[in-house]
C-alpha cells in the first residue's frame, strides 16, 4: 500500500516535472518568437533610425562644412590680404637689400669671367711658350752634345768671365795664342797677362755628355753610373791639360795652368764622383775654376795690376818731382840774374840822372840864355830809390 502510494506520488511528480517542462518549453518558444519579432522590430527600427541619423548628420555636416568653408574662407581672405601686403612690404624691403648684392654679384661674376679667360689665355701663352721652350732645349741638348759647339761655349763663356771681371782683349788677356814647343803647335784658349811680365795660361773644357746623361737618368742607379763616367771625364781633362806644361812654353809663368769649367754645377757633379778631384789637379798643377772662382782670382790679378800701377805712378811722380825741383832751381837762378841785371840798370839809370843834372840842365840854361829856344825848360828825371827784391835760395824751401 505504501509502495504503491509511493509510486503514485512518484509518477506524479514525474508528470508535474513534464507538464511543467512542457509548459516552460512552450513559454520557451513564445518568448523566443516574441524576442524574434522585436528584434527584427529593432533591426528595421535601428536601420530607420540610422538612416534618419545619416541623413541627419550628412545635412548637419553639409551645413557645418559650408558654415566652417565660409567662415576658413573668410578668415584666410582677410589673412591672406594681411599676409599679402606684409609680404609686399617685406618684399620692397628685402629687395631693396638684395638688389646691391645682386648688382655685385652681377659684377663679379663679369670679372670672375674675364679673369677665367685672361687664365685661359695665359695659361694657353704659357703652354705654347713652355712647349717652345722643351724644343729649344731639346735643340740645345742636341747641339752641345757636339764637340765643337761645347768648346765654342766654353771658349764664349770663358772670355765673358774675364769681361766681367774688368780686363780687355789684347791688353790684359790673348786669346787662341799659338806657339810652337818641340814641333808640337799648341794654343791655350787663353793667356792672362800678369804683374812683372808673367803669364797664366787658362784652358776651357766642357765635359757634357755624361752630365746631361745623369740629368736625364729615369731611376738612381743609372744617375750615378752617368756621374762616375761624368767624373772620369773631368779627371781624364786634368791628366791630359797637365801633361802639356803649358807653364814651360809661356815663360815667365808660374808652374800651373787653369782648367776652366763653364759651369759650377759640371764642377759639384765631378766632386759628388770624385770627391779627391781637387788633390789630384792641384798634385798635377792644375787649378780646376768656375765662373765664380775664375772671376775671384781675375780679380786678383787686377788688383796686383793696380798695386803694380800704383807702384810705377810712384816712381814717375818721384821723377817728374825731381826733375821739376831742378827746372825751379833753374828757374831761381834765371830769376837772380834778372834781379841783378836790374839793380845795373837802375844803378846806371840814376848814373844817368846826375850827369843830366849835372852836365846837361846847365848847359840847356845858357842856350836859353843866349836865345837859342824860347820854349819851356825840359823837365828833369827823377832817380829811382827802389831795389830789386833778390829770391831766396832754393835751398831755403
Amino acid at each position: 500500500m505504501i509502495y504503491s502510494n509511493f509510486v503514485v506520488t512518484w509518477i506524479a511528480f514525474l508528470a508535474g516535472l513534464l507538464l511543467g517542462g512542457l509548459l516552460i518549453g512552450l513559454w520557451m518558444r513564445a518568448r523566443l518568437a516574441r524576442l524574434e519579432t522585436a528584434k527584427q522590430f529593432a533591426d528595421s527600427t535601428a536601420a530607420r533610425l540610422g538612416e534618419t541619423f545619416q541623413s541627419l548628420a550628412d545635412a548637419a555636416l553639409r551645413s557645418n562644412q559650408s558654415a566652417f568653408l565660409d567662415a576658413a574662407r573668410a578668415t584666410l581672405e582677410t589673412a591672406r590680404a594681411q599676409m599679402t601686403g606684409d609680404l609686399a612690404q617685406k618684399e620692397t624691403a628685402i629687395e631693396s637689400v638684395v638688389r646691391p648684392l645682386s648688382d655685385s654679384l652681377g659684377r663679379l661674376e663679369v670679372h670672375v669671367r674675364e679673369l677665367e679667360r685672361a687664365r685661359e689665355k695665359a695659361f694657353g701663352s704659357l703652354g705654347e711658350q713652355l712647349q717652345a721652350l722643351s724644343r729649344e732645349t731639346t735643340t740645345l741638348s742636341t747641339a752641345l752634345r757636339s764637340p765643337q759647339i761645347r768648346g765654342r761655349w766654353g771658349e764664349i763663356t770663358l772670355r765673358r768671365v774675364a769681361e766681367l771681371s774688368g780686363m780687355v782683349k789684347n791688353c790684359d788677356f790673348l786669346e787662341q795664342e799659338t806657339r810652337q814647343a818641340d814641333g808640337v803647335r799648341i794654343r791655350p784658349d787663353m793667356l792672362v797677362r800678369l804683374p812683372s811680365g808673367r803669364t797664366l795660361v787658362v784652358d776651357a773644357k766642357v765635359p757634357l755628355t755624361a752630365y746631361l746623361d745623369a740629368a736625364g737618368a729615369t731611376d738612381e742607379a743609372a744617375r750615378r753610373t752617368a756621374l762616375h763616367r761624368h767624373g772620369q771625364q773631368v779627371a781624364e781633362h786634368v791628366r791630359q791639360l797637365a801633361s802639356k806644361q803649358y807653364w814651360s812654353q809661356f815663360q815667365p809663368a808660374p808652374e800651373l795652368v787653369v782648367l776652366f769649367l763653364p759651369g759650377d754645377h759640371f764642377f759639384s757633379a765631378a766632386l759628388e764622383a770624385n770627391p779627391e778631384l781637387i788633390e789630384d789637379a792641384l798634385a798635377r798643377k792644375v787649378v780646376i775654376a768656375t765662373p765664380v772662382t775664375l772671376i775671384s782670382v781675375l780679380k786678383g790679378i787686377a788688383y796686383g795690376w793696380n798695386q803694380q800701377q800704383l807702384a810705377e805712378n810712384a816712381e814717375e811722380i818721384r821723377r817728374v818731382a825731381a826733375e821739376l825741383y831742378d827746372r825751379v832751381e833753374l828757374v831761381c837762378g834765371h830769376y837772380a840774374d834778372t834781379g841783378r841785371q836790374i839793380e845795373k840798370t837802375v844803378e846806371a839809370y840814376n848814373r844817368s840822372v846826375g850827369s843830366w843834372d849835372s852836365r846837361l840842365v846847365p848847359a840847356l840854361r845858357k842856350m836859353r840864355e843866349l836865345g837859342v829856344s824860347t820854349g819851356e825848360e825840359p823837365e828833369a828825371p827823377e832817380q829811382i830809390d827802389l831795389l830789386a827784391r833778390r829770391p831766396r835760395a832754393v835751398s831755403g824751401f
